[in-house]
């Protein structure tokens, strides 16, 4: 009897087993997916903006490679992605910045995008569910953009208060 019990033990632990051994292969392959229509949209930059950066190439391949990540379809492809982002915004961080825009608080926000940007990449490497993270990527990166509109639809001439004194 105690050879029966044993036998039918093993038997009912190897098909348990095995069927939990399904559900995560299941589930696994949905984690791989990405569904980028959530994700915030860019930020439309102002027309002044646009000017000054035509002739900022940079900036223009790190932009391309921002675009890149709405096309992403899995985890590989965000991951490339990233990499891509990360390696533009590092080239961006050590070009010469349009006159405009080299201040400190155009390159704190982009310090900030990159912090974010990293995190993502901390999320795909620990295996994590990198979703809030890309939206506060996404978010850094909008308030990079707007922070440009701002600097060129700034008005304020620090002149006029010096030569009040």
């Amino acid at each position: 009897m105690y050879k029966f019990a044993s036998a039918a033990l093993v038997f009912f632990l190897v098909l348990s087993c095995k069927e939990g051994a399904k559900e995560v292969a299941g589930q696994e392959g949905s984690l791989y997916e990405i569904s980028t229509e959530k994700w915030p949209k860019k930020a439309v930059l102002d027309p002044k903006v646009d000017a000054i950066i035509k002739d900022w190439p940079e900036f223009l391949a790190m932009d391309g490679r921002f675009d890149a990540l709405y096309t992403v379809a899995n985890k590989e492809d965000l991951r490339l992605t990233i990499d891509n982002i990360i390696e533009e915004q590092e080239v961006l961080e050590k070009s010469t910045y349009p006159k405009e825009f080299d201040t400190p608080q155009i390159k704190s926000r982009q310090k900030v995008f990159k912090t974010y940007a990293l995190k993502v990449k901390g999320d795909l490497y620990y295996y994590l569910d990198p979703g809030a993270s890309v939206n506060e990527l996404i978010d850094s990166y909008n308030k990079l953009r707007q922070q440009f509109n701002a600097v060129v639809s700034h008005t304020f001439d620090a002149q006029l208060i010096l030569d009040g004194e």
